[in-house]
């Protein structure tokens, strides 16, 4: 946690009247940021996620501190520790993303989970949508992971579970998990990023197809993302969308 943050946080519990108590959970001996900058574990690429993960924990460590909470505390700064001590149990984890879709939806506010089959659109005072490749400015990954997925005529297809970035041929896409809405599917689309819209709110994010088109986007054939390597079934996926959005695709 940046320091003018914790210092910021220190004086509104000061000027509320909250005196935090002197605790036996000491996050600073972690160390966590000097083993992010020495460690070559954290260097890897491929452990982004774990460091992220651990300055998460690190922070529910100081909010746990800050509550009075210090034995708990101490009980994840302990995790923090563990987990530095030896980085390769971060790949212990379940790797089930339907899983991993519900343990995070349970982390949401219910309001932002609860929208209707049928949504807004056509409403007197609705705004028109926004063409992605149009945002201005752009669209920040927490504002697209997690949000719901309609179809032109505003039915509802799915939300979102991953953003796939920088392909060779620069074809970006999002996940759509479909299956219910905003329960993790077994089933989803790979959808290209240049087919959304997203409404000015950038709340809900809108197909170019109706519901009945989607039926014929073919589903993403496995959870490993071994299709991005596929380029016959990348080529089948993206045809139905270009074939149903010629405009689009040109």
């Amino acid at each position: 946690m940046p320091f003018k943050k914790f210092a910021v946080s220190l004086a509104l519990f000061g000027a509320l009247g909250v005196a935090p108590a002197l605790a036996d959970c000491n996050i600073s001996d972690a160390q966590l940021e000097e083993a992010i900058l020495e460690k070559p574990e954290f260097q890897d690429p491929d452990n982004r996620r774990l460091v992220r993960d651990l300055r998460t924990l690190r922070d529910a460590a100081y909010l746990l501190w800050a509550y009075g909470l210090e034995e708990d505390c101490e009980r994840v700064i302990g995790n923090v520790r563990q987990l530095i001590a030896a980085p390769e149990m971060g790949q212990l984890g379940s790797n089930d993303e339907d899983e991993a879709d519900q343990q995070l939806a349970a982390t949401e506010p219910r309001e932002h989970r609860l929208g209707q089959l049928q949504g807004t659109r056509g409403a007197p005072d609705e705004r028109p949508l926004i063409n992605i490749n149009e945002l201005g400015p752009g669209l920040r990954v927490d504002e697209i992971i997690g949000a719901e997925v309609r179809s032109a005529d505003d039915q509802i297809v799915g939300e979102v579970r991953n953003v796939v970035i920088g392909t060779q041929d620069r074809w970006d896409y999002a996940i759509v998990a479909s299956g219910g809405f905003f329960i993790a599917g077994t089933d989803s689309y790979v959808v290209p990023l240049r087919y959304l819209q997203v409404n000015q709110e950038r709340s809900s994010f809108f197909l170019r197809i109706s519901s009945e088109e989607v039926k014929a986007v073919p589903l993403m054939p496995d959870q490993e993302y071994l299709w991005l390597q596929d380029e016959e079934w990348r080529a089948t996926n993206d045809a139905v969308f270009q074939n149903l959005m010629p405009e689009t695709s040109r």
